[in-house]
């Protein structure tokens, strides 16, 4: 039988491993404040440390604490997390410093039930704020440590049920320490982005090598259990070009569904009505307007294609001059002007190579 290490062992073995092969260089290690660890976990969530670190220190840069963000436009924020991906991330972000400044003081908490009372702080953000930025008892399971846990105590089952979330937080409980939390939680995160990957896992450098089940059982590409496979759709998607004066008419997407809160080229629903195309009625992106169609003297002018987590977008852009705008949500912009506003990646790339 395979006896787990007990938590003195386990936390020896971990604050050993990562004194010395450990992260110690990330922007948000250095000077670890309760705002710049909160930024950091949120633009972590999903997305590559190395993606995130640019955009972190512009951030920074921009906004610096809970008050300046929280005094930012929409605009403001949109614009300096364009190309992150996730954009609901960044208006939960605004609301948690907003809900700091006006119901906390100014101040953030320090418990683990009182963080979770900030908009978009879950249990995970919650215990990353307590062992980061305050070094306190803050229990963590994000992707890298289910997947450790997983592996090291051969739990087996859909990372999503009820009964394996319930089984990594007792883990996570029964092993964080109540001292050196901001080593322990960064060795915990390391291990599984630098050792226990998903892929080719660096086993004979594991500290726990001689306590991991998957090792000790060859269940080291069956653990985590595999999700069941998903074909992702292809939809189609038609957005309107419309230039007057040097200026180009966007409209601001709404906050919910893809892309929103920021500006885009208008997105048609029905392009076959005037133009007798063979698509799809189906809006690609979940937020067209059902009275918007291209006049009839449109011209495609490009396509572009881009992968959503759930689905493929295939897009055409239809040009047209006779078309008036909305005033409810569209307006002109000039060349320099679309360098200041959030606009989603694939939409600024297409305008680029227009």
């Amino acid at each position: 039988m395979i006896s787990p290490p007990d938590p003195a062992l386990f936390n020896q073995l971990l604050l050993t491993w990562h004194a010395r092969d450990g992260r110690h260089d990330l922007p948000w290690q250095q000077d670890p404040t309760p705002y710049r660890v909160l930024v950091s976990e949120v633009m972590l969530q999903q997305t590559q440390v190395a993606t995130v670190i640019p955009y972190f220190n512009r951030w920074m840069a921009a906004f610096p604490d809970q008050e300046t963000l929280a005094a930012a436009s929409d605009d403001q924020v949109m614009a300096l997390w364009q190309g992150l991906g996730y954009y609901s991330r960044a208006r939960n972000l605004q609301k948690a410093a907003r809900f700091i400044v006006d119901e906390c003081g100014g101040l953030f908490p320090r418990s683990l039930d009182e963080l979770q009372r900030i908009p978009g702080v879950g249990r995970y953000t919650a215990g990353a704020i307590a062992s980061f930025a305050y070094n306190e008892f803050g229990p963590i399971v994000d992707g890298n440590v289910k997947r450790l846990f997983c592996r090291l105590f051969g739990i087996e089952g859909q990372l999503t049920s009820s009964l394996v979330t319930r089984q990594l937080w007792d883990l996570a409980h029964h092993y964080t320490p109540q001292q050196h939390n901001r080593a322990f939680a960064q060795g915990l995160l390391d291990m599984g982005a630098t050792l226990c990957t998903p892929k080719s896992p660096a086993c004979t450098r594991c500290p726990f090598n001689q306590h991991c089940v998957a090792r000790l059982t060859d269940r080291i590409a069956a653990l985590p259990s595999p999700k069941p496979k998903k074909q992702i759709p292809t939809r189609r998607g038609h957005f309107l070009w419309q230039e007057r004066d040097g200026q180009l008419l966007l409209e601001k997407r709404p906050d919910d569904g893809i892309w929103g809160g920021l500006w885009c080229l208008p997105e048609l629903l029905s392009p076959e009505r005037t133009l007798g195309l063979n698509t799809s009625t189906a809006s690609a992106t979940d937020n067209a307007d059902p009275e918007t169609a291209p006049p009839i003297d449109a011209c495609l002018k490009g396509s572009f294609d881009h992968t959503f987590s759930h689905y493929k977008l295939k897009a055409e852009v239809w040009q047209t001059q006779s078309r008036e705008p909305s005033a409810r949500y569209q307006a002109w912009f000039s060349a320099d002007e679309l360098q200041t506003i959030g606009l989603p990646a694939p939409i600024r790339k297409f305008l680029k190579k227009t």
